[in-house]
């Protein structure tokens, strides 16, 4: 029932994914009279693309009537729409940002990140400069004022034990464990497409066959030089995480990855885990993602969480959702009050539907207006 960092983790890529100069500065929307360019729809759709997971797919930018450009061009035009609409809403409410605030919101992502040093090195992966990611952070701030002053966020204690006994199911757990890893990543895909970035190999297939093979070689002897030592001596495994562990999230925690269900586990760290004693530290266990050590620290059966202990949860979830709520209210009535114009014909929301509809149809055979009538059906007539 955990809701944690959902927010945080939105902020963080529209952030990472930002920061750039638009070229083409005509106007292709209009939002009470504010200019949206074509360079913004063109960067921020370039953006979606590559973060996608069609990106690999070809090029989705040069047909314009394909099925996957206008599913993207939809969403890069509420986008856009909705963060100009939020803006205008963050002035008229006179939402300030001081130095201070973004500071602290700066140093969330450092701690996210495990340093300075690693964010840093984010950022120039990114191409984007320290001057610009902190006015990136100072614009996400500003949305979280601005969500903040529309929202009662108070949640009584009554709220959260009626939330508690309405949902007890979600509050049922199986068998859990408790461990601690050290990962260190090996994932062959992965090193051949690193060894094949790298623009000052000449090799060939053959030869960077073998030189993954033996990357992947000397990863596992890491692994194995590890587990034999944290075998003989256990103690040393929360310092060995944070020193080792390729999982930099669990590895501020000494690895410590908390109770879990069997299911939660890709099969093979689970398998290992769930039939390991407590205070015991398991050879080295082999999955996608690389080569982990595993340090059991409890066991837990089947039952159900107590109200004390998942109260907090439970009152982060439910501030979530009322901010959540108070967010798409604004959106909603800043859409219902709003003077849109579509400069350019084809990002207008209609003609985008009408050419994904006709796409639908032509895929499915009517089925996308069969559908649709059918529901018209069984809706009630209006009095």
């Amino acid at each position: 029932m955990k809701t944690t960092k959902v927010l945080a983790t939105l902020l963080l890529s529209a952030v990472l994914f930002s920061g750039c100069t638009f070229k083409d500065q005509k106007a292709v929307i209009k939002v009470n009279n504010h200019a949206i360019t074509q360079g913004e729809f063109d960067k921020l759709l370039e953006q979606q693309i590559e973060s996608s997971p069609f990106a690999k797919m070809g090029d989705l930018k040069s047909n314009k009537d394909g099925f996957l450009y206008l599913m993207n061009a939809q969403s890069v035009v509420n986008q856009l729409v909705v963060q100009e609409l939020m803006d205008q809403e963050a002035k008229n409410r006179g939402i300030k940002v001081t130095n201070k605030d973004v500071d602290a919101e700066v140093e969330k992502y450092i701690e996210h990140f495990g340093g300075k040093d690693k964010l840093a090195e984010i950022l120039k992966q990114r191409d984007i400069d320290i001057n610009k990611f902190r006015k990136d952070i100072k614009d996400q701030v500003r949305m979280q004022k601005l969500t903040d002053s529309a929202a009662n966020t108070k949640v009584s204690e009554g709220e959260c034990k009626k939330f508690y006994d309405k949902n007890i199911d979600k509050f049922k757990h199986d068998k859990m464990v408790r461990a601690s890893h050290i990962l260190i990543s090996a994932n062959p895909f992965q090193i051949n497409q690193e060894i094949a970035a790298d623009k000052k190999n000449k090799l060939s297939e053959q030869e960077v066959k073998a030189k993954v093979q033996q990357i992947m070689n000397e990863r596992k002897a890491k692994a194995d030089k590890i587990a034999k030592e944290l075998k003989a001596d256990n103690s040393k495994f929360p310092a060995y995480a944070k020193k080792y562990s390729d999982d930099t999230n669990s590895a501020k925690q000494g690895g410590d990855l908390g109770f879990f269900e069997k299911q939660r586990m890709v099969p093979e760290f689970a398998n290992v885990a769930f039939t390991m004693k407590p205070n015991t530290v398991s050879d080295v266990v082999k999955t996608q993602f690389g080569y982990h050590i595993i340090f059991v620290t409890d066991r837990q059966e089947a039952g159900t969480e107590p109200y004390a202990k998942v109260k907090n949860d439970i009152r982060e979830y439910l501030v979530f959702e009322k901010r959540k709520k108070a967010w798409d209210d604004l959106v909603a009535a800043a859409k219902k009050n709003a003077k849109i114009e579509y400069l350019d014909e084809n990002l207008n929301p209609d003609t985008i539907n009408k050419k994904l509809r006709n796409q639908v149809n032509e895929m499915t055979n009517g089925a996308k207006d069969k559908f649709d009538a059918q529901n018209k059906k069984k809706q009630p007539a209006k009095k």
